[in-house]
């Protein structure tokens, strides 16, 4: 596995230095995550020197990110605007020679792609979904560029089984799956088996497995009781399940840590280093 994270870097492309891949490599990654934040408004000069400004440290683009509106949006003009934008942001994603693209389904709530809506689960929606990521399947493969889903329980590809349909109904070999399975952890029981879990991941989608994105979870006390992120080693999901399976299909894959704050990061890759060791893996450089 290669070690990467999301974060220490700018939003804005154009703001990238040799500065901020200094700090990601001297942590000891060797993957980073860049941001499309406007897939229409960024040039290509600029993905370019962001491109190779992380080169020059040792940093790959493990992972590119971008904005753009829902593409399950009930409106057909919105829809048509977010798989534009995602087409763009394919193109980004060429220059800046990333691993993949990061692709969500966004959502029928209109405040925010990771929001819940009781149609988010329904047939119309995945066929709606299917439909858009074609599009954008178009575009990724003419520009060579891989696609890795972004999922959760609240999206419209809310379970391993889901998402494998949908692979399987879009038919691009363009079309792959960021592996991240505290997203999927919706209720107790798959919160306190995460082993299970995993498993059920790898045997829906093992084959379309590009990328893993790193984070623990944890069952809170108080009311009302929900299951919520945190940062490795301060939760209870099961890392050498997850980094076992991953090491087999992706040896030389990123790992990357995700959704936290700068400063807690270097703890953060501390915590995964150790686990990682302990399993006696070790991290591609």
């Amino acid at each position: 596995m290669r070690s990467g994270v999301v974060g220490l870097l700018p939003g804005d492309p154009a703001q990238i230095t040799a500065a901020h891949a200094a700090v990601i490599r001297d942590l000891g990654f060797t993957g980073a995550s860049v941001m499309l934040p406007d897939p229409d408004g960024v040039s290509k000069d600029v993905l370019a020197q962001a491109r190779q400004v992380l080169a020059d440290s040792g940093v790959h683009v493990a992972q590119a990110n971008a904005r753009y509106p829902s593409l399950v949006h009930a409106d057909p003009e919105r829809r048509a605007e977010g798989i534009r934008l995602a087409q763009r942001a394919c193109v980004g994603a060429h220059v800046l020679d990333a691993d993949f693209l990061l692709i969500r389904p966004g959502s029928l709530n209109l405040t925010g792609d990771w929001r819940p809506h009781p149609g988010n689960h329904t047939a119309e929606t995945e066929a709606r979904l299917v439909a858009s990521l074609a599009a954008v399947c178009t575009v990724a493969s003419s520009e060579g560029v891989t696609i890795g889903l972004e999922c959760g329980s609240i999206s419209p590809l809310d379970t391993p089984a889901r998402v494998r349909r949908v692979i399987d109904a879009v038919g691009s070999p363009a079309l792959r799956y960021n592996c991240d399975p505290v997203n999927f952890a919706s209720t107790f029981p798959l919160a306190y088996d995460t082993a299970a879990l995993i498993a059920d991941i790898f045997h829906h989608l093992s084959d379309y497995i590009v990328c893993a994105h790193v984070k623990d979870l944890r069952v809170s006390d108080g009311m009302p009781i929900k299951v919520e992120e945190c940062a490795p080693s301060e939760g209870i999901f099961d890392f050498p399940a997850f980094f076992r399976a991953y090491e087999v299909i992706r040896p030389n894959g990123f790992a990357l840590i995700e959704h936290l704050p700068d400063e807690r990061i270097p703890a953060a890759k501390q915590a995964v280093d150790r686990i990682v060791h302990d399993m006696g893996l070790h991290w591609v450089v």
